[in-house]
């Protein structure tokens, strides 16, 4: 074997030294980070899950009063879309901008591609969707969201789907629209009838079906993506048939409606009720009262638990609903204001974001226990990593 010469050995040494002394905080996957909105203060807490600690502040984000946190597919990146058109790219490791383009005038929210190289915006103003290369956040398209000769709708419940597909609605159009990117700079965009003003979407987790809630009329619109030229139907349609219409304190949101045991768990609008349906025929099957008027209906990851927020003036109360029996189980208050709630991966915990408490916590799902409480500057969304890794998300 040939002799090492002096100074490589003593290079070799040094490097192995350095290796050997790195503070091991500093090295660290991303699979438990997230990130909490402070939506006043225009930045976002880092968080961890495994330990349910704090890991540091970013500020300089904009308008966050409507913020969305998409993710890229390794989990180092965050996309924080801003209510004023803001697109930040987010290092959750070096907790630093890496990137912020202003790419609309009222945005509301955004998805990453199936391949994690492009991110989607979805836009009020201009109303349509636009499309960025999820590396340098450099332009590829805009698809304005044109329904009649100069007049654009806003954009709503966009979701990715497989084939570097886009699925969502038209609040103003009464339409659903799939965008496919696969030619990135020339997409290809279908239309479809589906109701009177559709306000969210939700895709089922294997991305077949985007359910398309209605402001306009009761029920919501449904399109088979496997076989979407069969056109949108509409499901639910008569659960308020006949009754008084209530007013509505604030739009639930289709993001957190859910699928569990076979069900489809849904927010009535304006309604003290959660709408259970049936995932293949998409019939009612059953309603579960409950406290108020409902915003996000999530499922523990497990689909044994859907957890409930409200709106005001009911929105310090969380219920929780046992799946299986259909009915509420707990029923408690965390904070004042509880506007969002985020489960870790395997379901083991739940995060509420309390904006008026100024507090985050951390519930145990088994036993309701208090698990940790975060401060946190009016706090609203909270988005975990694991959302990388899921269709439509």
């Amino acid at each position: 074997m040939r002799p090492v010469p002096l100074l490589s050995a003593i290079a070799l040494a040094l490097g192995l030294s350095a290796c050997a002394t790195t503070p091991p905080e500093t090295l660290r996957g991303t699979g438990d980070l997230g990130v909490v909105i402070e939506r006043a203060a225009g930045r976002v807490q880092v968080v961890e899950h495994s330990h349910n600690t704090s890991l540091g502040t970013i500020d300089g984000l904009g308008d966050l009063s409507h913020a969305h946190v998409a993710f890229s597919r390794d989990g180092r990146y965050a996309y924080v879309f801003g209510r004023d058109g803001g697109l930040t790219k987010v290092d959750l490791l070096t907790r630093r901008i890496a990137k912020r383009v202003i790419q609309a005038g009222n945005s509301i929210g955004g998805s990453v591609s199936q391949d994690g190289r492009l991110v989607v915006a979805q836009n009020y103003e201009p109303g349509g969707i636009k499309a960025f290369d999820a590396d340098t956040l450099e332009l590829l398209a805009d698809v304005p969201a044109e329904y009649a000769p100069g007049k654009f709708s806003r954009v709503v419940g966009l979701a990715d789907v497989p084939g570097q597909r886009f699925v969502y609605a038209l609040f103003d159009a009464n339409e659903i629209r799939v965008t496919d990117f696969s030619n990135p700079r020339q997409p290809v965009t279908t239309r479809y009838p589906a109701g009177k003003q559709p306000y969210d979407g939700l895709v089922t987790p294997d991305g077949r079906y985007f359910l398309a809630g209605l402001f306009g009329e009761d029920g919501v619109s449904l399109l088979d993506l496997w076989k979407p030229e069969d056109g949108a139907t509409k499901i639910l349609a008569g659960y308020g048939k006949g009754e008084e219409k209530l007013p509505v304190f604030k739009m639930p949101h289709l993001r957190g409606w859910s699928m569990a045991a076979g069900q489809a768990w849904l927010p009535a609008i304006g309604r003290h009720e959660v709408l259970v349906a049936d995932a293949r025929s998409w019939q009612e099957t059953g309603r579960v009262p409950v406290k108020g008027q409902p915003v996000f209906v999530m499922a523990r990851p497990d689909g044994r638990q859907i957890w409930v927020n409200f709106a005001f003036p009911d929105n310090e109360w969380v219920q929780v609903i046992d799946t299986v029996e259909k009915r509420v189980v707990h029923t408690f208050s965390p904070g004042k204001a509880v506007l969002h709630l985020e489960f870790t991966p395997r379901g083991d915990e739940v995060w509420l974001s309390s904006r008026d408490s100024n507090r985050v916590t951390v519930i145990d799902t088994a036993t309701f226990a208090t698990r940790k409480e975060l401060p946190a500057d009016a706090p609203s969304g909270i988005f975990f990593t694991s959302r990388g890794q899921r269709i439509g998300f």
